[in-house]
């Protein structure tokens, strides 16, 4: 019977902590989690704001590669450029205005970072500068150039101007950019023009920044509506033939024409209602009557 009553004791005892076990090993696990996901928070800064036109080893982007930038430039520079490449730009800077002028002239938009996030993203960018340096890391090998037929130019032709529906839904490129280009009409004028975009950015640099847009603006508008791999080859490939044939195209300017459209439109629709008012009552409905009344008094 004792050792019955043990036993009882013991499962019981066992049945009482096995919960608390299992919430301190989710409890631990979820702390692992977090933990893990905030090690490097220089790192989410970059993949979410710099990695659209930067690479750390990787080569030149739309900008620069930082791998080894800390031994180019002071901290102190590099923390002022983030914050506003265009106010170093625009005050004169000499380096800052060497890389305007080496990268096509394209300016790095200002970075809307606090003082602490531009210091983990400094860390970040010499740390896995000094692992690509050290290890003697060689760049991932280059996958084979998918050949471009005239489908992927036509598919791309249709998903710049809407005419085919990008697959997460995202706006159409004309909504805010123009081409000058024959088969395309005119589009919006919020953002770049794009006919030359190849020739200062290169395959690699319009593939970078449709893949993660790092303006403001384009960033919002294709958030959690990111392009597939396929539109982006496709787009790339429109906006090369773009570039290459633009001296054959002529842009298609609605400005005037829509003008002078409004101007007859406005123009028939007057004449039509003088027509109309002509033919209106001049009397109230009850004139003659009013009239009688007044000769029989």
């Amino acid at each position: 019977m004792k050792r019955q009553a043990n036993m009882i004791t013991g499962f019981s005892t066992i049945r009482r902590r096995f919960p608390v076990l299992g919430v301190l090993t989710i409890f631990l696990c979820i702390g692992s989690i977090q933990n893990a996901s905030a090690a490097d928070p220089g790192e989410q800064v970059f993949q979410n704001n710099c990695a659209g036109c930067h690479s750390v080893g990787g080569g030149a982007l739309v900008g620069p590669d930082l791998a080894g930038v800390h031994d180019r430039r002071s901290q102190a520079w590099l923390e002022g450029f983030i914050k506003s490449s265009q106010s170093m730009i625009n005050g004169g800077d000499p380096d800052a205005n060497a890389l305007y002028k080496k990268f096509n002239q394209i300016r790095m938009p200002d970075m809307s970072l606090t003082d602490g996030q531009i210091t983990e993203v400094l860390v970040y960018i010499k740390a896995a500068g000094a692992t690509t340096g050290t290890t003697g890391a060689q760049k991932p090998a280059k996958k084979p150039q998918k050949v471009a037929t005239k489908e992927d130019l036509t598919r791309g032709q249709n998903l710049f101007q809407g005419k085919l529906r990008f697959e997460n839904n995202g706006p159409t490129c004309i909504s805010c950019h123009n081409v000058t280009n024959d088969a395309v009409i005119g589009g919006g004028v919020l953002a770049k023009e794009l006919t030359r975009v190849f020739s200062k950015m290169g395959g690699t640099g319009v593939r970078a920044i449709l893949g993660r847009a790092p303006f403001p603006v384009m960033e919002a508008a294709y958030k959690d509506k990111p392009l597939t791999e396929t539109e982006i080859f496709s787009l790339v490939t429109f906006l090369q033939d773009a570039d290459e044939q633009h001296a054959y195209h002529n842009p298609r300017d609605y400005g005037k024409g829509l003008l002078l459209s409004g101007v007859i439109g406005a123009f028939i629709l007057f004449v039509f209602y003088s027509l109309l008012w002509l033919r209106r009552r001049k009397d109230s409905v009850n004139q003659k009557i009013y009239d009688r009344q007044v000769k029989s008094t």
